[in-house]
């Protein structure tokens, strides 16, 4: 008689870190510098979320930057607000401009969306930004961040996510995909 083996018990998933924008920041302060201000060349940009049925939702929306945060903000009882209350997942992309240049390069950042409602956290952000009432307010969990330009002749995304080093793909005109050490 074979002995029955003894289960292997299942590790309990650790909590994923919080991954906020000043953790970014101090992570890759240099990319971070260039993501926030490709977004302050446009106040509007492309908010990705998914709906109940799981087909994605894209909707224009602010952000701000403030308190070490990513903040998204939008009207009561939006569908955005309900995605994002059902499913934190986002993707928040910077407005690509008045042309197809994009000079600044192409900038994305997503994550979870975690819905404040602390009043002192809410009374600050409202004593400063002043947003229309009654609004949501959403802190970004920064689970990745994309930047995609042009160098030279070269299609360049730098890629960061928690934990790792910035990572580097290049695509030059001969099609050929090259990942810096």
């Amino acid at each position: 008689m074979t002995p029955t083996p003894t289960p292997t018990p299942t590790p309990t998933p650790t909590p994923a870190a919080r991954n906020s924008w000043a953790e970014f920041r101090a992570a890759e302060p240099a990319l971070a510098d260039t993501v926030r201000t490709r977004f302050g060349q446009y106040r509007h940009h492309v908010l990705a979320t998914l709906r109940k049925d799981g087909s994605p939702r894209v909707t224009g929306l602010e952000v701000d930057f403030r308190f070490g945060e990513l903040w998204l903000g939008m009207m009561p009882y939006s569908r955005k607000a309900q995605d994002l209350r059902r499913d934190p997942r986002f993707a928040v992309q910077a407005n690509p401009g008045p042309d197809a240049e994009m000079a600044d390069g192409d900038v994305r950042v997503s994550g979870r969306a975690v819905e404040v409602t602390d009043p002192d956290v809410l009374a600050r952000f409202v004593a400063e930004v002043k947003p229309p009432e009654p609004f949501h307010l959403f802190r970004a969990e920064i689970a990745e961040v994309v930047l995609t330009g042009l160098e030279g002749e070269e299609l360049v995304v730098r890629v960061w996510r928690p934990g790792v080093p910035v990572r580097t793909i290049r695509r030059g005109p001969d099609n050929i995909a090259r990942t810096d050490p």
